[in-house]
């Protein structure tokens, strides 16, 4: 990864706004925060009211006697992957491992122009280095406590504080880590010079970087060695020792496995096909992380060779003979009513299964819905014998792909855990955002199209749903999917719990996400519909190449927003008895009594858990802003 860039060589990459012409700062500070008297007491005032919040804050969550922040660190695997047994916890470490090097690689691959000015370097660095020496300066005297380790308390029952200089005596190493951001910050600011503004490090290499110094630390800073997990009753504290060998370990590999995959990405940039399945290994990465690393199903191969690969083969042939004949140009209009036809009977196997009327694997059921969606998409590959070769090999590998994972759910994991489910904690968190968001954003989509089109059942059907699940609260949508779900499948048909609300969530957020797609959808001209029409482009191609991508783009702020809103959103899941990250911060550490008592220490979890949360919102919002600067919403 190289170095330092000047402003001449990133120009060649990335357009750079206009360089903004700066202030001297007493004139900066005139100008933007004394411009007038009013400013002037309005800057006054909420500087008084950030310093007192800021103040507060802080001894709220180090200086106070009730804060005890063991009840974090000593939780942390709990936090994270809740009931994951340890004997397997390796597949964790597998799992992140398969997520980094992929990201490497397609960092790789992609080779992201972002660049970031090493005089905004230098402003981080200075800023976080104030506001670490701002935190240190505003804490209160250190509680006084007895030979017995008990707080002092005086005549008023006040707990007894010591100076204000005591305070400052805890926190050296906050003033030691203030002291080298604030020095590399000027490092960078002086010994650059003017040159700061106009050198430039590119944005993966810096993050890579900050990747690199974190992981380090976990060797030289004595963060301290929590092992064993307080849930199981097992628990081991050194709080002065370093972080323990089988988590700094793991997380060294990571970042090697980070660089190495990205250098590997950059090596064959060039060749064909790579991009395309790098975005495949994406769409299946939950699916293949969730049941094939983390659940370890334990596959029956007699099922597989008497029943499912029989079964695939018959699809595959049957189907793929029909979706040849389907994509022949000379059909027309009877393509179109065979593939309806095969619409119909898929939905004819999910009412006779849910009335009774017949029983059938629902392998099956689902290979009819592919077909079906498939047949119905045909008539866009009908042309050429490559096109529709291609065309057959695409049902092949899909109907492959889905029976594989079928197969996966319906075989039994081989944990051994002692709770529902061995997903929980951030991980159940992060899988149910990234299922939501890959199961809502397309239906969310076809939901905004059916409700543009013209015609009359689409559109009542799609405005129908919009409109009622808008209308209800999420936390209903919840309750719902978690207990009433199971009394409207067919008998033998079962969702698990985690699945049924992650469902909830899909549908919930695809209403919200449609009406935001539809808004982007309006904005599109009436002459880019004419043109593509003009150009004797389908009704498909029309949507897919003109009318949606000006849409989307329209969409990103608010898209963007919905997804925000979709990953908090998994915080609910704990009223319906899901134990997710805030369930774990909310019910069960502050109810641990042995082997260590953390019972009532709940508001430490609770400041953890907000601040992931904002972290992931955070991270959501600033890529959004560099999207849109990047496509130039709402400047051209």
């Amino acid at each position: 990864m190289s170095g330092m860039i000047t402003v001449e060589e990133a120009e060649e990459v990335v357009a750079l706004p206009p360089e903004q012409p700066s202030l001297p700062p007493g004139e900066w500070i005139r100008k933007n925060l004394f411009s007038s008297i009013g400013n002037g007491v309005l800057t006054v005032l909420f500087a008084l009211l950030l310093v007192f919040a800021f103040r507060g804050l802080v001894n709220f969550a180090f200086e106070n006697p009730e804060r005890d922040w063991d009840a974090v660190r000593a939780n942390l695997r709990l936090y994270m992957t809740f009931a994951y047994p340890l004997d397997q916890y390796v597949r964790v470490w597998v799992s992140l491992g398969i997520v980094l090097s992929l990201s490497g690689l397609s960092a790789g691959l992609w080779s992201p122009d972002g660049y970031v000015s090493a005089r905004r370097i230098s402003t981080w660095f200075l800023g976080g280095g104030a506001v670490l020496l701002a935190a240190a300066l505003a804490v209160q005297g250190q509680l006084q406590r007895d030979e017995n380790g008990e707080f002092l308390i005086d005549e008023d029952l006040e707990l007894i504080r010591g100076s204000w200089a005591s305070g400052l005596g805890s926190r050296i190493s906050w003033f030691a880590l203030a002291a080298i951001l604030i020095g590399a910050g000027a490092a960078i600011w002086f010994g650059l010079g003017d040159r700061r503004r106009n050198t430039f490090v590119r944005t993966v290499n810096l993050t890579y970087a900050g990747f690199g110094v974190i992981v380090g630390s976990l060797w030289v800073v004595r963060y301290g060695h929590y092992n064993g997990s307080p849930a199981e009753g097992t628990h081991y504290a050194d709080p002065d020792s370093l972080v323990a060998m089988s988590t700094r370990l793991p997380w060294t590999v990571m970042w090697v496995l980070l660089g190495v995959s990205y250098f590997v990405g950059k090596a064959v940039r060039g060749w064909p096909l790579l991009k395309p399945l790098a975005l495949t290994f994406w769409g299946l990465l939950p699916f293949f992380v969730f049941w094939v690393v983390l659940r370890d199903p334990d596959i029956d191969w007699a099922h597989v060779w008497t029943t499912d690969l029989p079964m695939y083969l018959a699809f595959a042939v049957i189907g793929g003979a029909v979706l040849f004949t389907l994509t022949n140009p000379s059909l027309g209009e009877i393509g179109r009513a065979l593939a309806f036809v095969l619409l119909l009977v898929a939905v004819f196997t999910f009412v006779g299964g849910f009335f009774g009327w017949f029983s059938m694997l629902q392998k099956a059921r689902l290979s009819f819905v592919f077909l079906a969606a498939f047949a119905l998409v045909a008539n866009n590959f009908a042309g050429e014998f490559a096109k529709r070769r291609t065309f057959v090999i695409g049902w092949l590998l899909t109907l492959g792909v889905m029976h594989y994972f079928v197969t996966l759910i319906n075989s039994a994991s081989t944990l051994n855990i002692r709770s529902d489910s061995f997903l929980g904690g951030f991980m159940f968190t992060i899988f149910a955002a990234v299922f939501g968001l890959m199961f809502s954003f397309p239906l969310g989509v076809l939901l905004a199209l059916a409700r543009t089109s013209s015609l009359p059942i689409f559109r009542l059907l799609a405005t129908t749903f919009i409109e009622v699940v808008r209308g209800i609260p999420f936390i209903t949508v919840l309750f719902f999917f978690s207990i009433m779900l199971p009394l409207f499948l067919p008998e033998g048909m079962e969702v698990a719990e985690h699945g049924a609300v992650i469902v909830g969530l899909v549908l919930f957020s695809s209403a919200y996400l449609a009406e935001n797609v539809r808004g982007g959808l309006q904005s599109v001209r009436r002459g880019q519909y004419e043109a593509a029409d003009a150009t004797g482009l389908t009704t498909a191609q029309r949507t897919g190449l003109i009318v949606l991508p000006q849409a989307l783009r329209v969409s990103i702020p608010p898209l963007v927003g919905q997804t925000i809103s979709s990953y908090k959103e998994t915080s609910l899941f704990a009223i319906v008895g899901i134990f997710d990250f805030l369930r774990i911060a909310n019910n069960v550490v502050p109810n641990q009594s042995s082997p260590i008592n953390f019972v009532g220490h709940k508001r430490e979890g609770l400041l953890f858990v907000s601040l992931i949360y904002w972290i992931g919102s955070y991270a959501m919002s600033k890529y959004s802003q560099k999207l849109e600067k990047k496509l130039g919403v709402g400047s051209r």
